[in-house]
């Protein structure tokens, strides 16, 4: 587990992505993306220390007892394929995919986090999660989210059958944000809620790095004298990566 190791070996890295979105906006782009996603993993895989996936990885995801969402299975191949040659593989979850549970760590063996956490490394600290419900304002999701993270709400919604429940899911997963845009989110330093966020926090305690996703724009922002807000992006219309080498976080385009 990262949590117990204190230093990064020479010429290994730690990979970031986030934001996949796998299932939007249809399936035809969609196992385009995801073939696009299997090749950085394989590239990540022959220098990986561990990669960290923050989030928002399927458009919709809900595990059932005995089932889960159709589809994906080229990423979960490549998944337990690095989990098996022993990289660590874990997973923020998202606003989208957050009723994920043991389906991942059981038969992918991937580790699953649904808030931030701190990494301490090379004399390095960074603060990563997925970003949803972090900062000031958007009462309205932060109210949504505690519903949907409410143990009786999710029994409740297992009691739909899956073909009724993924059906409607799905269809409502078609109306977000990232099924109907074109990559034009844009970024105001005055308010976005990850950037006053990480500022609250620098304010209380130092971090070298923040790395969040969630808010579909590559961005590397300076945080304080020392600190870099990093947000990762999305690969709906664009595609990006970080990579943490020990000493420092590069935001990578993926072409």
């Amino acid at each position: 587990m990262l949590e117990q190791v204190s230093d990064l070996p020479i010429g290994k890295g730690i990979y970031f992505a986030s934001d996949f979105h796998l299932g939007a906006p249809d399936k035809e782009s969609s196992n385009t993306r995801e073939a696009k996603i299997v090749r950085w993993l394989e590239e990540c895989k022959k220098d990986a220390a561990a990669i960290i996936l923050a989030g928002d990885i399927f458009d919709f995801w809900f595990e059932y007892r005995k089932s889960i969402p159709r589809g994906f299975v080229r990423l979960q191949g490549k998944i337990a394929e690095i989990t098996d040659s022993g990289i660590p593989v874990i997973f923020f979850t998202g606003n989208h995919d957050m009723w994920m549970f043991d389906y991942f760590p059981e038969e992918l063996g991937v580790t699953i986090y649904r808030n931030p956490q701190v990494i301490e490394m090379n004399g390095k600290k960074l603060l990563v999660g997925h970003g949803d419900g972090l900062g000031p304002g958007d009462f309205n999701y932060k109210i949504l989210k505690k519903i949907f993270s409410n143990r009786f709400c999710q029994w409740a919604f297992a009691r739909i059958h899956p073909n009724l429940g993924i059906g409607l899911a799905n269809y409502w997963s078609s109306k977000s944000r990232i099924s109907n845009s074109e990559g034009t989110e844009e970024f105001d330093e005055k308010t976005d809620f990850l950037l006053n966020y990480c500022l609250s926090m620098e304010a209380k305690e130092h971090y070298d790095y923040y790395i969040f996703g969630h808010r579909h724009i590559p961005l590397k922002k300076m945080v304080g004298e020392e600190s870099w807000y990093i947000n990762l992006g999305e690969w709906v219309n664009s595609a990006h990566y970080a990579r943490f080498d020990g000493q420092t976080v590069e935001l990578i385009p993926y072409q």
